[in-house]
């Protein structure tokens, strides 16, 4: 049912919502009374307090229209696009690509982007483009909202709406059938008998395995992490495009051991019937992404963009993430948990203190420097189309 209805969801966000029609006939005019009665003062009432927002709302309305890249799960994207067109009767649009696609695409574009926004997705290649000056810094009144400075860029380029935890999803039937145990730690997937069994996304195209570059210098320091991938690499099975790629495929055994994000298990578990599936958090401790959003350098309908940040960071939106399978922690203060992350016992807080300073200023690097240890096996195993 949910996948019916984000396709309908989908086609809907290329239509225009019809514009509301008044009343139907002329309201007639009563008779005027002979001797109209004084007029009394009435008591005296307190004045409603303006919407602080009334003039960004006329002036996106005004726009009419607004362009989303969305790096979520699409069913939420859709769900979040929908919901905006609804409130406000602003054309909403999106196209659902991983960070490392929209990154890319506009890189490319150089501040004539083809969309607004930016909506969902890890922080790293947010990050990047705003170190390239692609994105567009504003001071959300909702970001009052938020947990804690970390979740948000202090320049206003970015703001977070969602933690996840990374770790891994393993198929225990498939582990059974092979005599293996399930990896507790990142050290046990350099395992011989792990060879050709773990999946993990493209780190040029997925901020899911760009934060495992950064999640790996940062425990095991700059050489040793770069030759923990390169020997991680010799078990790898498949790189996917997207970082919810990998998870996608542990239910049906495609995948035996996965490396992605455990919410990305828990809607295999809740919403797909994969029972077969436990989650892993890694014993020596493991990272987080904070999913974000943001507004592109060179929007075309900038006022527009600026009133989605603010619906972005409200629960209006975000509240919707849970029904269309995205089971994310949430990082305002306003915002409903999904009992399901607590259910399967993650802990939110239970991460390791992550340096997003670094992974802004050396990703770039890193991925590069990555690419070259790994030699040949980059060439073919890492495409971007």
């Amino acid at each position: 049912m949910k996948k019916l209805l984000s396709a309908l969801l989908s086609s809907a966000m290329v239509l225009s919502l019809a514009a509301c029609g008044g009343g139907g006939g002329a309201a007639s005019n009563p008779p005027a009374a002979s001797n109209p009665p004084a007029a009394s003062n009435p008591p005296a009432a307190s004045t409603p307090a303006a919407d602080p927002m009334a003039d960004l709302i006329d002036a996106a309305k005004a726009e009419g229209e607004l362009v989303v890249y969305g790096s979520c799960e699409e069913e939420y994207l859709a769900a979040a696009c929908e919901k905006f067109q609804e409130l406000y009767g602003i054309k909403t649009t999106f196209q659902r690509l991983s960070t490392g696609e929209v990154q890319a695409k506009i890189e490319e574009e150089s501040g004539n982007p083809s969309a607004d926004v930016w909506f969902g997705g890890t922080t790293d290649p947010y990050n990047v483009a705003a170190a390239e000056g692609l994105l567009e810094p504003y001071q959300a009144q909702n970001a009052s909202h938020l947990m804690g400075d970390q979740y948000k860029d202090k320049d206003g380029n970015w703001y977070g709406i969602y933690k996840g935890i990374l770790g891994f999803m393993v198929n225990k039937d498939a582990l059974e059938r092979l005599n293996l145990e399930a990896p507790q730690d990142w050290d046990d997937l350099l395992k011989p008998e792990y060879k050709g069994l773990i999946w993990l996304s493209n780190y040029n195209t997925a901020g899911t395995a760009k934060l495992v570059i950064n999640t790996m210098i940062q425990k095991k320091g700059h050489d040793e992490g770069i030759q923990y991938l390169v020997d991680l690499d010799k078990n790898i099975q498949v790189y996917t495009k997207s970082g919810s790629g990998p998870s996608k495929n542990v239910g049906t055994g495609e995948c035996k051991i996965g490396i992605g994000f455990l919410h990305d298990g828990i809607t295999q578990i809740v919403d797909n019937g994969y029972d077969n599936i436990e989650l892993i958090i890694p014993s020596s401790g493991t990272s987080f992404e904070i999913g974000a959003t943001a507004i592109f350098r060179g929007a075309k309908h900038p006022n527009a963009a600026k009133l989605w940040i603010e619906y972005a960071l409200s629960p209006d939106c975000v509240n919707q993430a849970k029904d269309y399978g995205s089971y994310q922690f949430l990082v305002l203060d306003n915002a409903e948990q999904p009992q399901q992350a607590a259910d399967f016992g993650l802990d939110p807080n239970n991460v390791m203190d992550y340096d997003f300073e670094d992974a802004k200023n050396n990703i770039k690097t890193y991925i590069e420097e990555v690419m070259t240890a790994l030699g040949a096996a980059a060439d073919d195993r890492f495409q971007t189309e």
